[in-house]
């Protein structure tokens, strides 16, 4: 009997301590992808963020054949994709087609160079759609760093991007280095690829972006308001994937994104029926 209870505590104390885990990676991500998707949302780099995160399969690739740490890997892949799309736009092709074919050669790339890799068996579903219950403690000390880090960057630098993705010319105007600050927006896009790959998947990186921050948009009259409800959107999706996966066994990562698109929804019917009503 003693013996059965110790067992059964032990269990009690992983099982917390992998709950734990999971929630305050998931948290620290929703805290840094809130702000940082608004600026995705209201500069139209849905694609481009699509871009960078399919790119996140092939560092997946390149971390297993040099035999580096995958964060590495997946940063170095994400950055050389974003700054290949800003450098060849608007040059040859249209910018929409360069980021479907750069988005979708990419993927296609990184899971044909993964099979090739001798001695490796990949769980590729993993990376694709992330998995946010096996996150371990240096996991976690890698999320923590590089959200953390988003968030000091858009802390110190918030009323620069604003006035850039307000009105270009007018932040030109002003002393403002716009080349300067796309490219540090596009290094934090990146980052946060590299380190929510893990919990939510090269697929499903760029909704936990955007559809917070869509959430948001309608609901809210400043910009900073706007970033801290799409942060309130991201953290209550996580709480609800989380506990979806735990008690009906679903796939975490899709049940994140689930939950945030239905905050969405009913952000949307909210703004639409009190639109009715003021007419």
């Amino acid at each position: 009997m003693i013996i059965v209870m110790i067992m059964r505590s032990r269990a009690e104390v992983m099982l917390d301590d992998f709950l734990w885990r999971a929630a305050l990676a998931g948290v620290a991500v929703a805290l840094a992808s809130g702000p940082l998707g608004c600026f995705v949302v209201w500069r139209r780099m849905a694609y481009f963020g699509d871009a960078t995160a399919h790119a996140a399969i092939l560092g997946v690739a390149l971390s297993l054949g040099f035999s580096i740490s995958v964060f590495i890997g997946v940063l170095l892949a994400a950055l050389a994709m974003a700054f290949l799309i800003l450098s060849l736009s608007g040059r040859m092709f249209a910018i929409d087609t360069l980021l479907g074919v750069v988005s979708h050669g990419a993927l296609a790339l990184g899971l044909v160079a993964v099979t090739f890799i001798p001695g490796v068996r990949v769980d590729l579903a993993a990376y694709l759609f992330g998995d946010i219950l096996a996150v371990g403690r240096l996991d976690l000390l890698i999320i923590g760093a590089g959200c953390l880090a988003i968030l000091v960057v858009l802390w110190f630098r918030w009323e620069r991007l604003l006035l850039f993705t307000l009105n270009a010319d007018l932040a030109a105007a002003r002393g403002v280095d716009t080349r300067r600050e796309n490219m540090i927006l596009t290094i934090m896009l990146a980052v946060l690829v590299a380190v929510a790959i893990k919990i939510l998947g090269a697929l499903l990186i760029t909704a936990m972006l955007i559809i917070p921050a869509a959430a948001a948009r309608p609901i809210s009259r400043t910009p900073e308001l706007m970033a801290g409800i799409a942060v309130a959107a991201g953290v209550a999706a996580v709480a609800a994937g989380l506990s979806g996966s735990f008690y009906w066994d679903m796939p975490t990562g899709p049940s994140i994104v689930t939950a945030a698109t239905l905050l969405f929804v009913v952000a949307s019917l909210f703004t639409l029926s009190r639109t009715k009503v003021l007419r």
